[in-house]
């Protein structure tokens, strides 16, 4: 092995040694900004959002997709459809598996092989019409979803088609499409969004041909009958025989799920997604040929999060499924419902409920779409955009969820089944509310996402504040910054005062949708300006004010699904005219309604109680309040640890992995 297998310093700033339970914050921290992608070659809409630079011909005219690709994903989409036909989602969940002749019947359609290169074997459809299979599998039963996109957008397809080597891709792309399914296995029992506490590792062999991989991984979904998966885990520092020295880092294999040494302990089961084949695996010694590395030693977590930029694109599509579906339950059940002499649905009370879910859903599907085109474009950077795609679409698809149970009643709260057996319409209001909630967590929490947005949304203010956004910076340091800061500044913020949004002539090509990007345009302005003052405010504290920076996401995930939303139906005009009416009609009941909710952001942003609700959690977590918690019995006592004990070491269980071809 040669230096060339390491990555660049800059890439692993924390040694090895230092990774692990005992890591620091900083350590968190240093290892957190090395994998992110810091360079900004292409254009962001939603950057520009944050920075006060609302430039709508970033996303309009509506991205056109290119003839071939609608052609080939229309002519899928009619076969998927055709075979979804055939598949019982209430035999999914009645049974909580995937049986395997569905698995076979997806496989024989290509399905597994959507976003792979046709030269490997793949479909290689357009990211549009890859969300679009997945809404449709969803819509059978959110476990096909998720299963798909476990495959494909953060299995080993996705890493190995952006960071494999020609053989690489010659040997697992073609395999991968005709359908040996993947996982992804980052998470460990300790570890989450905090890979510094990584405790898996690969450690090399004396000639440098293999590594041994130790450890163990949880929830990994498709793990339970995955036959590839990639695994995240530690290279220690190491020396070659001929004096050269490694520095090693968190780095990413492909592994055969089929390898001596590995181990599905469990496979786990939740509230939702019943079919999901999500487990515990353990890796004992397992020899992993050096081949099977992507990419450099060090570079697995750059791998892992440029594979999600657009991988996490997979739930919004999704959750457009189930605003969809949501939508045609609503509206056909408080027509048929009867109370006090009127249908459901003409009490205003539940009146409110639909409406807002038929806005919501209409702004789902153009979120969805429009990130989707973009990334297919391949011209503007959708990094932004994908993760607030990801973290506002399972945010107001739980809330449609909830609502419907609402409309729907006590029998929103009854299972299918027992709907069914009673003699009514097997409605699965519940299952959907149970199968939503996980979306808030996948591929990056709520509050995680909000954090990993904040970050790219108030770059500028870091990069321009320099030493004031450090907290170990000295006063002198701070001084020097300050004067280079006033400089960015004093370009920067006068730009912010007036715009297009305070002309009432702007954006006239939208007709009655033009007030409502006049009013982003403003309130994108307005972010910034407040963005500052909390830069100002608070300087190198501002990265602790985490209730502070989610209200300034989620007033740009607004502002973002309100301009999808203008765009989409001023697009319809000229692709679908007999719908553009009502498509003008949603989206501006869309935008009237989230006005509201980005008011009340902004109003939360100064008037909230994040300052004594921080002291109040400080006392909870010292005791001062354990007299509270008597009264009752806690049944968890005694059933085990909070966290799994993962030390390396043997397996005692019966390995669960199957086959299903």
């Amino acid at each position: 092995m040669s230096s060339a297998t390491d990555s660049p310093a800059a890439d692993v700033p924390v040694a090895p040694e230092k990774i692990g339970p005992g890591a620091t914050e900083a350590d968190a921290r240093a290892i957190t900004e090395a994998a992110r992608e810091t360079a900004w070659d292409r254009p962001s809409f939603a950057k520009g959002l944050y920075l006060g630079n609302f430039d709508l011909s970033l996303i309009h005219p509506w991205p056109e997709a290119r003839t071939d690709d609608v052609e080939r994903g229309e002519e899928f989409m009619a076969r998927l459809t055709a075979y979804c036909r055939t598949m019982s989602g209430r035999l999914i969940e009645r049974n909580a598996i995937i049986p395997d002749e569905y698995l076979a019947g997806l496989a024989d359609l290509g399905v597994f092989g959507m976003k792979i290169p046709r030269e490997y074997g793949g479909l290689g459809l357009s990211l549009v019409y890859y969300g679009r299979a997945l809404a449709l599998l969803g819509s059978v039963h959110p476990s096909l979803g998720a299963l798909l996109s476990a495959h494909q957008s953060i299995g080993v397809p996705e890493p190995v088609k952006v960071f494999g080597t020609p053989e690489q891709k010659r040997e697992y792309l073609p395999r991968c499409a005709a359908g040996a399914i993947t996982a992804f296995l980052l998470t460990e029992p300790d570890v989450g969004s905090d890979p510094a506490r990584m405790g898996s590792t690969a450690v090399p062999t004396d000639d440098g041909d293999a590594y041994i991989l130790d450890g163990v991984k949880l929830w990994t979904t498709n793990g339970v009958i995955a036959e590839l998966v990639v695994v995240m885990a530690l290279v220690p520092g190491h020396t070659d025989s001929d004096g050269t020295v490694h520095k090693g880092g968190i780095s990413a294999f492909v592994v055969e799920m089929d390898s001596p040494g590995i181990t599905v302990e469990n496979r786990n089961a939740f509230m939702g997604l019943r079919g999901i084949e999500n487990g515990v695996t353990r890796f004992h010694q397992v020899r992993v040929p050096a081949a099977n590395r992507l990419g450099r030693e060090g570079q697995g977590l750059k791998i892992a999060l440029t594979t999600l930029n657009t991988g996490r694109l997979s739930i919004p599509a999704l959750c457009v499924a189930s605003g969809r579906w949501s939508l045609k339950i609503a509206r056909e059940w408080s027509n048929a419902r009867t109370q006090w002499g009127r249908p459901v649905g003409k009490h205003e009370a539940v009146g409110k409920k639909i409406a807002f879910i038929a806005a919501s859903a209409f702004a789902l599907d153009a979120v969805f779409e429009l990130s989707a085109e973009m990334a297919d474009a391949s011209q503007k950077d959708v990094r932004i955009e994908a993760a607030l795609a990801k973290l506002w679409s399972t945010e107001i698809s739980c809330r449609i969820a909830d609502e419907l149970v609402q409309i729907r009643g006590g029998r929103g709260f009854e299972t299918a089944d027992s709907l069914e057996a009673r003699g009514e319409r097997a409605v699965p209001a519940e299952q959907q509310l149970r199968d939503l909630r996980i979306n808030r967590i996948f591929e990056g929490s709520s509050e995680i996402m909000r954090l990993l947005i904040a970050r790219e949304a108030v770059d500028a203010h870091l990069t321009a504040a320099g030493d004031l956004a450090s907290a170990d910076a000295s006063l002198s340091d701070k001084a020097r910054a300050a004067v280079g800061a006033s400089g960015f500044y004093a370009k920067w913020l006068p730009k912010l005062v007036a715009g297009a949004g305070m002309d009432p002539r702007s954006y006239s090509e939208f007709g009655r949708l033009a007030k409502q990007l006049r009013f982003v345009e403003r309130s994108s302005r307005r972010l910034a300006r407040q963005t500052f003052y909390g830069m100002g405010r608070w300087q190198a504290g501002l990265e602790h004010k985490q209730a502070f920076l989610g209200r300034i996401v989620d007033i740009g995930a607004e502002l973002f699904a309100m301009a999808a939303c203008c765009s989409r139906a001023e697009g319809m005009l000229h692709t679908n005219p007999e719908r553009a009416a009502t498509a003008y009609e949603l989206a501006e009941a869309y935008c009237e309604q989230a006005r509201v909710r980005v008011d009340e952001y902004f109003d939360q942003l100064w008037r909230n109680t994040d300052d004594a609700d921080r002291g109040l959690t400080e006392k909870v977590l010292a005791g001062d309040y354990t007299w509270l918690e008597a009264g009752v019995l806690d049944q968890s006592e005694g059933t085990g640890p909070w966290i799994a004990d993962a030390a390396p070491r043997a397996t005692v269980k019966e390995n669960l992995h199957r086959k299903y071809r």
